[in-house]
């Protein structure tokens, strides 16, 4: 039997060393491998707002707004000009025919007439009564008076409606002065600056004409309720129609190319009042019906 010697022995303990070793790495690796992993825990997700889609707001068709009288007097410059420069209305002004309107005309704003006054349009008040009497006469122009020219051709289209006065402003109150060089009662179309009316057509689709009848009422109305100077108000509300040549505005210049055109708007009223701008009450309406705009 062979002795170990000191060789054989460092030999063995080194390779029982190895073997050790090893075995023990390839355990650590094994179990390393075998044990459950840590997971990192995943990122909270984050919360969004949803898009809602915003609804693209939508302009008013032009044809359904409610022309008021800065329109109206817009309207009449149009065509004055294109008569005096010779050439047609503009698109847009021919296109307004048929679109809604409401104007209103003030008057008597120099308090009230006399008892036996024949202004056209006027009011006075009976203290004793404590009434409230408004008469309105609408203007009638003839065939002869709607010819474009002096020598233009006859017709037998007649006009009825009221002056616009003031025609180069948009305010529909009094004026704030009432001292003018002109006399009271002086009929409308001799005052300076009449140059723009608007009227019904006889022969139009619109309602029969009054043939001139004056609307008129009587209230009762209070000392306070008196309208002094702020005067009254007649209120137009309709539809802007078509004169004889199909057009919405019809000019005219009787005296020569100098003289500034006088135009009409034509219109087809729905209905006529009378208001009050110191108390804002409506003294009077007047609705079209067939037979045209009826007392009521």
């Amino acid at each position: 039997m062979n002795e170990p010697t000191l060789r054989k022995s460092r030999l063995a303990l080194a390779g029982g060393l190895a073997i050790a070793l090893a075995v023990g790495g390839t355990g650590f690796l094994i179990g390393r491998g075998t044990s459950p992993r840590e997971v990192e825990p995943a990122a909270a997700p984050v919360a969004t707002a949803p898009v809602i889609a915003q609804p693209t707001p939508s302009l008013p068709d032009p044809r359904d707004l409610v022309k008021t009288r800065a329109d109206l007097i817009a309207l009449g410059s149009q065509a004055a000009d294109a008569l005096a420069s010779g050439q047609p209305l503009p698109k847009g002004a021919a296109d307004l025919a048929g679109q809604r309107f409401e104007l209103r005309l003030p008057f008597g704003c120099r308090g009230p007439s006399d008892a036996g006054s024949d202004s056209p349009m006027r009011w006075r008040y009976d203290a004793e009564a404590k009434a409230l009497r408004v008469h309105v006469s609408p203007v009638v122009w003839s065939g002869d008076e709607l010819r474009a020219s002096a020598d233009g051709p006859a017709s037998d289209v007649v006009a009825e409606g009221f002056w616009i006065p003031r025609p180069w402003t948009s305010s529909e109150a009094c004026p704030p002065s009432q001292d003018s060089a002109a006399p009271t009662g002086t009929d409308a179309v001799t005052l300076p600056g009449q140059t723009l009316a608007i009227a019904q057509f006889s022969g139009g689709a619109g309602q029969r004409l009054r043939d001139g009848k004056p609307y008129e009422t009587v209230v009762r109305a209070a000392a306070e309720e008196v309208p002094a100077g702020r005067g009254l108000q007649l209120r137009l509300r309709g539809r802007i129609g078509e004169a004889a040549d199909g057009m919405p505005v019809t000019c005219r210049q009787p005296a020569g190319p100098e003289q500034r055109p006088i135009c009409t708007v034509a219109v087809t009223l729905d209905d006529v009042a009378i208001d009050n701008p110191q108390t804002g009450k409506t003294l009077a309406t007047w609705t079209a019906d067939r037979a045209g705009l009826a007392d009521r």
